[in-house]
């Protein structure tokens, strides 16, 4: 377990808020990124084995991502001077935490712009410096301009993949269907898809739908076919008149606009070049189309390749999801209407240890609470015990805990019969996930009753039960109903990814069957490589093949020399 479970409860939950009100400020990552943090006694140590636990690196000396300040206002501004003005196209983000009073005179800087909600930069200090307060709630105003300005600013591998698309002239006059969740990073990759040469129509559900980001891809010349208020048959009818549009190309989240595509549209099928699938849950019924014969495109496993599912996964959807439900139960603690918050020192069941589970563990236990995962799967169960954590079965997990996420993917895995399982008002939620990963149909067939009791918060009643649970977003994906999704540059890596699907599809799509097919693996390896490099950072190349065939460093010959030199 991280040091932080060693800490003060108070200040160990202080440290946690203010992560997460970073996050939700900022929309950017804690793993992978460099910190220090200004200022001395528990405070601090706390905010750095927090910081630590979640995969951020503790740097001493030299440059850092984010300056956290805890201490002295001087102090601060000393340390800000310090460190001097980021490389180009890198940011300070200097972080106010100071838990009592405020820990960086903002006034010091001279005179802060909005770079967006939550975020003030600071052009006449530095260009690339930013400051973040945790104590002050970040406006609700849409800022849409600025926070789609903000994402594009941390996409650096996106940017440059998309360049090169560009300069190849790949994608001139190629119409391409973006079909995700509609928030700012989508929107960064529709506008360079665009700028690469592409005519981009977009699709989003209902409950993905930014509309203030909607209208500003409208205003950038783009179609969109997406709102937040209709309808299931209206969100029916905006994806059929997307797929009326006749994209060659279809990037997809979930394999919904696919499938529709096959139902409602086969006779576009022909004129299509393929598409790219984001999930694991959508290339679940994709491949099973394929093996029945239905599927009629080659599709891209976007989530399969190792620059996707290894970090958006894991270290994407594990914080942007526990911090968007911790952020929705801060909003009732005050009027006490959830009797079983979740805290520092209490219990969580994790339900399912792939790599969303892994993440959604990690991020959990950095926050001061003891994980129990419960996993079908014996070689991830036994793979959680090497990790440290307590391993039971599912009914077991759920019921002495006071927080229950489902990171599977599949439907029904909090059955009915899980749910009478669990902890009365135990907080239930889903980590990313499917409809009905929360089995709520079958509980409301069987009498259950839902009341609200916050925004995304519902009391729901179990039947056969005198308990009740705490349903968080309906059992929904809450870090994009209820939060602004993945951070930005987990989601600068996922679209790297999907465009070079998109220039797979462009070279080799006459040329692949119809099927689910990986990435190629040099394009997975150029994507890490370029973002090693926006961080600084480099790795030896692989060394070439050697005598003997085999790839030096990797693998050996095929002529062994244990028994002496051979003949």
């Amino acid at each position: 377990m991280p040091p932080a479970h060693d800490a003060d409860p108070d200040v160990l939950a202080w440290a946690g808020a203010a992560v997460r009100r970073y996050a939700a400020a900022t929309n950017l990552l804690v793993a992978g990124r460099r910190f220090r943090v200004v200022g001395p006694g528990p405070d601090a140590s706390t905010l750095r084995a927090v910081l630590t636990a979640m995969g951020a690196r503790h740097a001493p000396e030299g440059p850092v991502d984010q300056l956290w300040c805890t201490g002295d206002p001087a102090e601060s501004t000393a340390a800000v001077d310090a460190h001097g003005a980021p490389p180009r196209g890198r940011t300070l983000v200097v972080i106010d935490a100071g838990r009592h009073v405020p820990a960086v005179d903002e006034d010091a800087f001279g005179p802060v712009v909005v770079a967006r909600p939550g975020v003030l930069a600071v052009p006449h200090h530095a260009d690339g410096v930013f400051l973040v307060s945790t104590g002050r709630e970040p406006e609700r105003d849409a800022f849409a301009a600025e926070r789609i300005r903000w994402a594009g600013r941390h996409m650096p591998v996106s940017r440059a993949i998309a360049a090169q698309l560009r300069a190849d002239r790949a994608l001139a006059g190629v119409r391409v269907g973006v079909a995700m969740v509609l928030e700012p990073k989508t929107a960064v990759l529709s506008l360079l898809l665009q700028d690469a040469g592409a005519d981009v129509v977009v699709y989003a559900h209902a409950d993905e739908t930014d509309d203030a980001v909607a209208a500003a891809l409208r205003d950038a010349g783009l179609v969109v076919f997406a709102s937040s208020t209709v309808d299931l048959a209206g969100q029916r009818r905006l994806a059929l008149e997307m797929l009326d549009r006749e994209p060659q190309i279809l990037l997809d989240d979930g394999a919904h606009v696919i499938r529709l595509l096959h139902e409602a549209r086969p006779e576009l099928l022909p004129g299509m070049v393929g598409a790219a699938e984001e999930t694991t849950s959508g290339l679940r019924p994709l491949r099973t189309m394929a093996e029945q014969g239905a599927l009629r495109l080659p599709v891209v496993a976007v989530n399969d390749a190792r620059a996707k599912t290894l970090f958006d996964n894991r270290y994407g959807t594990g914080q942007s999801t526990v911090f968007a439900v911790f952020d929705l139960l801060d909003a009732v603690t005050a009027r006490d209407a959830v009797a079983r918050l979740p805290a520092a020192g209490g219990t969580a069941a994790v339900i399912g240890y792939g790599p969303v589970g892994e993440g959604v563990a990690q991020v959990l236990t950095a926050l001061g609470l003891r994980v129990v995962v419960a996993e079908t799967d014996p070689v991830r169960a036994l793979q959680a015990v090497f990790a440290g954590y307590d391993v039971a079965p599912v009914r077991t997990a759920v019921a002495g805990a006071d927080l229950v996420m489902s990171a599977t993917g599949v439907r029904d895995t909090v059955s009915l019969d899980v749910l009478r399982a669990c902890a009365p008002e135990a907080v239930v939620a889903v980590a990313g996930g499917i409809d009905q990963e929360v089995a709520t149909d079958d509980a409301h067939a069987a009498g259950s009753v839902r009341t609200t009791i916050a925004p995304r918060l519902e009391r729901m009643t179990v039947p056969g039960t005198e308990r009740a649970v705490v349903l968080v977003d309906g059992g929904g994906c809450v870090n994009v109903t209820a939060a602004e999704g993945n951070p930005i540059e987990i989601m600068d890596l996922s679209f790297a990814v999907q465009l070079a699907a998109v220039r797979m599809l462009l070279e080799h799509g006459a040329e692949l069957p119809v099927g689910v097919h990986p990435i190629d693996p040099a394009a997975d390896a150029r994507i890490a490589a370029a973002a090693l490099a926006d961080l600084g950072l480099a790795v030896d190349s692989p060394r070439g093949p050697d005598p003997d065939g085999g790839a030096q460093g990797r693998a050996s010959g095929v002529r062994t020399t244990r028994f002496g030199a051979p003949p």
